[in-house]
């Protein structure tokens, strides 16, 4: 039977990915609590559903950093998509653009980032095209990469600030997992990562890996090494926020890396709407972490997000169908989206409103 939800691809893909790499994009950190309770959260929130508002020639298209989307949906940067499917990165762009969907190119892709950006790059009905980057302990390494992905036509730059390390991932660990040389398609040449001596009772982490982790000054070194907008993935505090909307930062993205970081951190939908308050509207908000249905983005933009990410299903989609199955699993979420739209009485995406959810009778 044909998946009808992400539950079904994701299913489907766990009964054909090797075990190692299903535990690899599967996986949380720790105990996994984080990662379970991302997509509870939105489930638990409540709609106050309304009826009878004029819904003719209502639309699900919005507009993000002037590009159209057909609906406020990115894929997520996903590292590694080879071990999904041959056609790996390249097949899940050409599914997002033939869906009108953004796509987040992962720096760790297994195809180049020429590669994926030259066919969809002029698709003048695609969504907007960024590059996810990682701090590089190699500035002049970084540099170089900053002009290949401005010269290939990406549009912004996605920093994602909340892993200087990794997770403590047990799932990872006891199926073995290793990524397999030559999948980080975009890193050949560079430089190995200094090492420094570590004399107990020091620790490798604070005393070594830790020493070329960024900084709120690395922040401000990158917005002059580009001439691209920047966006931060991974915060999930006011105060974190804040100081990087006064930094000049273009646009944030709340996520706790799908729960594969720092396990028991709080769910992204109890963080949005706090950023959201801090923030006021200062700069768009995207937000990941658990979802999985049209209601929960429907919800999702309630809470103060502009548009949505979806990380761990366009890899199950991908393993199962390849590009059509990444473009399916698309069409499903919007299907429901413009559902949940109309149920709740919303033409427009601009229509979706807090007042929407149970607890806010504003």
């Amino acid at each position: 039977m044909a998946p009808v939800n992400l539950a079904d691809y994701e299913a489907l893909a766990g009964q054909r990915l090797e075990a190692a790499s299903w535990a690899h994009f599967n996986g949380g950190s720790g105990d996994e609590h984080t990662h379970r309770h991302n997509a509870r959260a939105w489930a638990d929130l409540a709609l106050w559903p309304r009826v009878l508002r004029p819904l003719a020639h209502g639309s699900s298209t919005t507009q993000l950093f002037g590009r159209r989307l057909a609906m406020p949906l990115l894929l997520a940067p996903v590292a590694h998509q080879a071990l999904a499917h041959p056609d790996a990165e390249l097949a899940s762009a050409l599914a997002a653009a033939s869906q009108g969907a953004g796509f987040v190119l992962s720096m760790l892709s297994s195809t180049t980032l020429e590669a994926v950006a030259a066919p969809v790059r002029d698709d003048a009905d695609r969504g907007p095209l960024w590059f996810q980057i990682y701090w590089l302990h190699d500035r002049g390494f970084q540099r170089e990469l900053l002009a290949r992905v401005e010269a290939a036509g990406y549009e912004a730059l996605v920093l994602t600030v909340d892993a200087p390390t990794h997770g403590a991932r047990d799932r990872e660990r006891r199926a073995g997992f290793q990524v397999p040389a030559g999948l980080q398609a975009n890193l050949a040449g560079l430089p190995p990562r200094p090492t420094h001596a570590i004399p107990a009772p020091r620790s490798a982490l604070f005393d070594d890996l830790l020493l070329s982790a960024p900084t709120w000054n690395d922040l401000e070194a990158l917005r002059g090494s580009t001439r691209l907008p920047i966006l931060l993935k991974g915060v999930l505090r006011a105060d974190d926020a804040k100081q990087a909307v006064a930094l000049g930062v273009a646009g944030l993205v709340v996520s706790n890396h799908g729960g594969r970081t720092l396990d028991t951190a709080v769910t992204t939908a109890r963080a949005l709407p706090v950023i959201a308050d801090a923030v006021a509207g200062a700069v768009p908000l995207l937000v990941d972490g658990g979802i999985r249905r049209g209601t929960d983005i429907l919800k999702a933009l309630a809470l103060g997000a502009s548009a949505v990410l979806i990380g761990r299903p366009q890899v199950h989609a991908l393993v199962v169908g390849g590009a059509q199955g990444v473009a399916h699993m698309l069409r499903l979420l919007r299907d429901e989206f413009e559902i949940a739209m109309t149920l709740t009485g919303c033409a427009r995406v601009a229509d979706i409103e807090r007042s929407l959810l149970a607890g806010d009778l504003r």
